[in-house]
């Protein structure tokens, strides 16, 4: 009998290699035809794998019809077991189709083998979606495509599985008449995990109903799921009432479930109701609660809820210990951050890749680079976001040459490194470093998200780059998949907005379907910066019958547009409406506004007084601010005093040497000022030449006093030559407009 088997081997071989070199188009096997509806969407659609295909009728006919009639003819029987184990092994060591196809049918015909056995197997320990259409041609070819248990096998990897393709899945879907719970549930799943398409899974978990199938278990914590992606309230609501009924509710996956949906809408009380309820809580629903606590920046509450957790027997895993890590470095509780290492040192439990980067982040968000960079040097396994975690601490704090450094040493890079670098250059002032980052990005091959498109729109208002922001906002009109949220429009307005086109600031914000309280902030900021007064009281009234609540930011900008317009009255009764009307706290800048304006209307006792009330210590900007207004109205006693303040806090300031300097010439004390002049020369302050900036063909140009050095200077000149002589003539007439 052993003979007989390798000589079956043998032929099979052939076979195969004749497969091989005879290579058919595309067709349609004649014994499905009529049959089988959906063969020829299965033979069009697995692309050039089919063209191998064996086909009962074709120039391999004979070679199969000579083997099926010769062996069938044989008693068999004994080599039943053998047969088995070799079609078995084929299928499980994914040989070739034609092969596996030929197994099949001497199986067939000797009766010794279910093909849906084989099937089943094969479709558990399916890796790719290249087995699974060979596997899905097996199916059609056996006949058995109007079998709902192995189609929902072949769905439920398609559907669910990291390696699979969920429309594939979908078109298999579409084709079944009477599809079971089963695949709708491996449907519904697969369309909410890592939120691939959350809309379509609440559809399908409606279609589900309409064909009279009830949910389970199974079904509503992904169908939950899908409504926490969207978010969608009313819909999780109705989803755990029907769970109630059913009798279900209960279920610690569907309560689990309920509580993330709640967590993604940022309820954490009505989701801390939900989790006391649970009878008995598992590993997750602990760690969707301490998680939902740490994205709320509750961080005492999450630490008492894992010694809860502790307490009450369960053992905290790597999830637990990333949500605990995030929560102390949203609120930079370095102390709290301290203790989880710690614990994790001390308790022995293995530290995974996930969580070393939680503590890289903690440690980098909380200022404590050392220690960053110590886990960082340890870590003998690092990913793309280990370097870019890195990478962000550094240029967070203000370390931009080392966060370069790690930048080009990285082997690997996304958009979120480039974005970190980016960002870290306009956090610390070097905007123009950011510009010329974003060119080599796109050079690089990485396409913008709307982060970097909201950093790189920072940056061109922050040095006046209208070129360049104009040329962002046209990439966005004309980027189809990208569209704009109300964050990514909320940057563009505030970059016109600073680069003095208010026209088109207002134009974009007026466009808006949907505002919120930093787009009103944008808007208002803008128009404050050009001293536009009036008209900031005016939008300040329209976002208050808008029903948008204003806060700090809002107030800051109110009370910048009175002092740079003169408003006194007006800037008085904001600044006293904000504690009592809106319970919003004054900060120091709503005082440093208030000082400045009451200076600038020569209002220095008041503004004195005003200072005097200040719950915290005055800054450096609030004494600048005061000294600006003595040396505008010639109050040179005042100044002194304003000035000893300012050296105590800034010692051998050369811009406030100067402005003393000044204040004592326009009073005409002379002596005083040559007095100043020696204590600067004797301590070595000299003052720093100041930089203007101008743009001149699309490009931003940066220059000084008397600037012969550079190559474009004689440019330069002549264009501020230009715009003197342009502003002599309409200083001449009477009127302004460039």
């Amino acid at each position: 009998m052993p003979d007989v088997v390798n000589n079956l081997i043998r032929i099979l071989k052939i076979l195969e290699l004749i497969s091989n070199l005879i290579r058919p188009v595309w067709f349609t096997p004649k014994k499905l035809r009529g049959r089988n509806r959906s063969a020829p969407f299965l033979y069009y659609s697995f692309g050039s794998w089919a063209s191998g295909f064996p086909s009962p009728a074709g120039p391999k006919a004979n070679v199969y019809h000579y083997i099926t009639v010769s062996w069938s003819s044989v008693d068999c029987q004994p080599m039943s077991v053998a047969l088995r184990q070799l079609t078995v092994g084929s299928l499980l060591k994914g040989r070739s189709l034609s092969l596996t196809t030929a197994l099949f049918f001497f199986t067939g015909k000797l009766q010794s083998l279910s093909a849906q056995e084989i099937l089943h197997r094969r479709l558990e320990r399916c890796s790719s979606m290249a087995q699974l259409k060979l596997l899905h041609a097996h199916v059609v070819l056996l006949g058995l495509s109007l079998d709902n248990f192995t189609l929902g096998k072949l769905i439920s990897f398609a559907g669910i599985n990291e390696n699979g393709d969920l429309q594939y899945a979908l078109d298999v879907f579409n084709r079944i008449r009477q599809p079971n719970k089963f695949m709708f549930n491996s449907l519904i799943r697969g369309c909410s995990i890592s939120g691939r398409d959350p809309s379509k899974a609440i559809a399908l978990y409606r279609n589900m109903l309409a064909s009279g199938h009830s949910p389970n278990e199974f079904t509503l914590p992904f169908v939950l799921k899908a409504c926490a992606s969207e978010p969608s309230y009313w819909m999780s609501m109705l989803v755990h009432g029907q769970g109630i009924k059913l009798g279900i509710g209960s279920h610690v996956c569907v309560q689990n479930a309920l509580m993330n949906v709640y967590i993604a809408m940022g309820m954490t009380r009505e989701a801390r109701k939900v989790f006391d309820e649970i009878a008995e809580k598992t590993s997750v629903s602990w760690n969707s609660m301490i998680g939902g606590y740490s994205r709320a920046g509750r961080s005492k509450e999450t630490c008492i809820l894992f010694r809860q957790m502790r307490e009450s027997g369960v053992v905290p895993d790597g999830f637990t210990f990333v949500s605990l890590l995030s929560a102390c470095s949203q609120t930079c509780d370095l102390d709290l951050g301290r203790f989880v290492h710690l614990y994790i040192e001390i308790t022995g439990l293995e530290i995974d890749l996930f969580v070393r980067n939680a503590l890289l982040d903690m440690y980098g968000k909380c200022g404590h680079l050392d220690s960053a960079e110590k886990i960082f040097l340890r870590m003998q396994e690092k990913n793309v976001v280990s370097w870019t975690t890195m990478l962000t601490a550094y240029a967070k704090h203000g370390f931009i040459e080392s966060a370069r450094e790690l930048f080009v040493r990285m082997p690997m890079k996304n958009v979120v490194s480039w974005n970190s670098l980016l960002s870290g250059y306009s956090q610390n002032g070097q905007c123009r470093e950011a510009l010329s980052l974003f060119d080599e990005m796109q050079k690089a091959g990485f396409n913008p998200n709307e982060a970097t498109l909201t950093t790189v729109l920072y940056a061109c208002g922050q040095i006046g780059d209208v070129t360049t922001g104009e040329k962002i906002h046209a990439y966005i009109r004309e980027t189809e998949s990208l569209q704009p949220s109300i964050t990514l429009t909320n940057s563009l307005i505030a970059m016109y907005a600073k680069c003095g086109e208010v026209p088109i600031a207002m134009d974009i914000f007026r466009k808006m379907k949907w505002k919120n309280v930093v787009s009103w902030n944008a808007v208002i900021g803008g128009l404050a910066l050009q001293g536009i007064g009036d008209d900031v009281i005016e939008l300040f009234r329209e976002m208050e019958a808008s029903g948008i609540q204003p806060n700090g930011i809002t107030f800051t900008g109110l009370l910048a547009a009175c002092s740079h317009g003169g408003l006194i009255s007006s800037g008085r009764y904001y600044f006293e409406r904000m504690s009592s009307v809106y319970s919003i706290p004054l900060e120091i800048e709503h005082y440093a506004c208030m000082i400045d304006l009451l200076g600038r209307g020569g209002l220095l006792e008041e503004a004195i007084r005003l200072i005097g009330t200040m719950p915290m210590r005055p800054d450096i900007v609030i004494w600048g601010a005061l000294l600006g207004a003595c040396k505008i109205h010639g109050v040179v006693e005042i100044g002194r005093i304003v000035l000893k303040q300012l050296l105590e806090l800034q010692p051998y300031s050369a811009g406030l040497c100067v402005l003393l300097s000044n204040l004592y010439s326009e009073a005409n004390r002379w002596e005083d000022m040559q007095r100043i002049r020696k204590i600067m020369n004797g301590s070595g302050v000299a003052k720093c030449d100041a930089i203007s900036f101008i743009e001149i063909g699309g490009h931003v140009y940066e220059f000084m006093v008397d600037d012969r050095r550079s190559d474009w200077s004689r440019g330069i000149y002549s264009v501020l030559n230009q715009l003197t002589d342009h502003l002599k003539l309409e200083q001449s007439t009477g009127t302004y407009s460039l």
